[in-house]
């Protein structure tokens, strides 16, 4: 039986806790790249920077701190909101990380505690059931597409009734019998 089927039905809260920090995390990583990308460029606080990284930005931040250098207040407030963003980043991390391996380990105890029933429910239930109720489902879809798109063609090929069609004839050949008229020939 796969972990995540057991985590999702014995560990939810667990789970939505780790996926709340994952999405923190990702949040607080699109955040310091965008602050690299606003301030990166020739003359911009990460243009002389090789590589953004924590070691650069503290060296920077002393440097800035401990020499005259300035009107330096922009740069500075930058590289700290860069450095805030790079340790919360680094907190989320080790967050996850300890979460992900409890949540591992609660799930490695919850396997022998597990009964013949609970496994039959998850695996024929849960997994089995599932699985076929989504390939179902996308059959269904795809069917009705199929039909969906064959009823549209038949549409538009018969989309005329004989009536109009018959008009049609007529008006054509009213047209023609009028040039053949005009240029000296009789029609019927």
């Amino acid at each position: 039986m796969p972990k995540a089927l057991l985590v999702q039905h014995h560990f939810a809260a667990e789970q939505a806790e780790l996926d709340r920090l994952n999405s923190e995390l990702e949040s607080a990583l699109a955040a310091q790249a965008e602050l690299e990308e606003e301030h990166s460029g020739e003359g911009a606080v990460f243009g002389d920077f090789e590589k953004i990284n924590d070691k650069e930005v503290k060296s920077r931040i002393w440097d800035l701190t401990h020499l005259v250098l300035g009107d330096v207040r922009e740069e500075l407030l930058v590289l700290r909101s860069w450095r805030k963003l790079s340790m919360r980043i680094s907190d989320l991390k080790k967050r996850i990380k300890v979460q992900d391996a409890e949540l591992d380990a609660k799930a490695l105890a919850r396997y022998p505690t597990l009964t013949p029933d609970e496994v039959r429910a998850l695996v024929v239930d849960h997994k089995w059931m599932e699985t076929l109720g989504a390939a179902v489902h996308g059959e269904l879809d795809r069917v009705s597409q199929a039909l969906t798109g064959r009823v549209k063609e038949l549409a538009e090929r018969y989309g005329r009734t004989m009536p109009e069609l018959v008009q049609q004839v007529d008006d054509m050949e009213a047209r023609v019998a009028g040039h053949l008229a005009k240029m000296g020939f009789a029609w019927k």
